[in-house]
């Protein structure tokens, strides 16, 4: 089968590698339909996560058919039309009683990115995301083995498109997640940090719980036009106000602040001279800049929700800022899996169309290429589709 690999940082190509088989009596086959390039699949293509090694496959997000199904498989059949959540969890170990399923106990092999471990389990595996969370081959490529399938693939309608329903793989209930933790309700003023995928999404999240500002903040000014316009954020462009926080104050009752942030952009904020250094140095794992502004934007009593993707030191958290003011933080991988059934309802409904962000479709084949333009921002990009056997000429949305 066709499959992107890695093959070192900025490197990716799409090689021919063996077809996956069953390796568990609870795994299924499945072929892929479509599958995305998220933000977080740009830290393996630079080389930022450790533990990923030449000829591993990309991807945590993506959907298809049930071509195969172990014999102790009941939750799910051949033939099943299923979008497949990118954190691996078992269903039946603490953590997923308690429907925390990216805390899951049982299926991570590696050690995750924590630093000070101790005693503790690993987090959940994740598909395509190095070994430190498994090691489990991704999604980007004509077939997956998909283990735990009694926990994992959700059965989507066949009256919806691919498009509609991809991404309950991962970015939606992301989103979903952090306005959640964000507590956002009807007359709730929010600002998000990052207009990629997932802060777009959070945006549309927002505007549908009844939230009355949303600031956007990003440097990619078709992105902040784009959010305006569909979601009626106020866009902050950094590279024009190196000081985004100031202008949310300065906008805000009695310059309080918001009551929520949402931090989308994660360890590769673009930060200080210092921070590129440090990083560069290894001395730091993680810009500070955006959670900086983050905490400096907020109410008092606020929250700070962070679906981005932290790891290792921070310089300049400003613990002490966070402190005075009394924030709570809210943070972590996402529990797909509790989300789904809401969410596919919403869909149905109407009431949420993540279909809207998507600007390309490709050929599973065009990979390589498709890495270089989302990484770049080229073509006005917002999310990229891979689809395998796709015609070129059905290239763009």
């Amino acid at each position: 089968m066709k499959a992107l690999t890695y093959h070192g940082p900025h490197r990716v190509k799409v090689d021919n590698v063996s077809d996956p088989g069953l390796e568990a009596p609870d795994d299924i086959i499945l072929r892929v339909t479509a599958t995305a390039i998220c933000g977080s699949d740009l830290h393996l293509y630079r080389g930022k996560i450790p533990g990923t090694s030449h000829g591993d496959i990309f991807g945590h997000e993506f959907m298809g058919e049930v071509v195969e199904a172990g014999a102790a498989v009941t939750a799910v059949q051949k033939g099943d039309r299923v979008v497949i959540p990118f954190v691996i969890a078992c269903g039946d170990c603490f953590f997923c009683r308690l429907q925390q399923y990216a805390a899951c106990e049982t299926t991570n092999s590696g050690r995750g990115a924590i630093l000070n471990k101790k005693q503790i389990t690993s987090p959940a595996a994740l598909f395509g995301f190095s070994s430190l969370y498994g090691g489990v081959p991704g999604g980007q490529a004509e077939y997956v083995r998909v283990p735990k399938a009694n926990t994992g693939p959700f059965k989507v309608p066949p009256v919806l498109a691919d498009d509609q329903v991809l991404f309950l793989s991962d970015i939606l209930p992301t989103a979903w997640q952090a306005v959640k933790n964000a507590q956002v309700t009807k007359g709730s003023s929010l600002a998000i940090f990052g207009a990629g995928p997932v802060g777009l999404l959070t945006a549309a999240c927002a505007r549908m719980l009844g939230a009355e500002k949303i600031f956007m903040v990003d440097h990619h000014p078709y992105r902040l036009a784009f959010a305006q316009q569909r979601y009626d954020v106020i866009p902050i462009n950094f590279d024009e106000n190196d000081d985004p926080a100031a202008f949310i104050l300065e906008n805000t009752a009695n310059h309080r602040g918001v009551d929520a942030v949402i931090d989308a952009v994660g360890f590769e904020a673009k930060g200080s001279l210092t921070e590129t250094v440090m990083t560069n140095l290894k001395l730091e794992g993680s810009s500070g800049k955006a959670l900086r502004q983050c905490i400096a934007a907020v109410r008092r009593g606020g929250i700070v929700s962070v679906p981005g993707v932290y790891a290792g030191f921070i310089h300049g958290f400003l613990f002490g800022d966070a402190f005075d003011k009394g924030l709570t933080f809210r943070m972590g991988q996402t529990h797909v899996q509790a989300y789904l059934p809401e969410l596919l309802n919403l869909i149905e409904q109407g009431l949420i169309r993540p279909e809207e962000i998507v600007t390309h479709h490709m050929p599973l084949e065009q990979a390589e290429e498709a890495y270089k333009i989302f990484e770049k921002r080229e073509e006005e990009c917002r999310k990229i589709i891979l689809v395998p056997g796709l015609n070129e000429t059905q290239r763009h949305a």
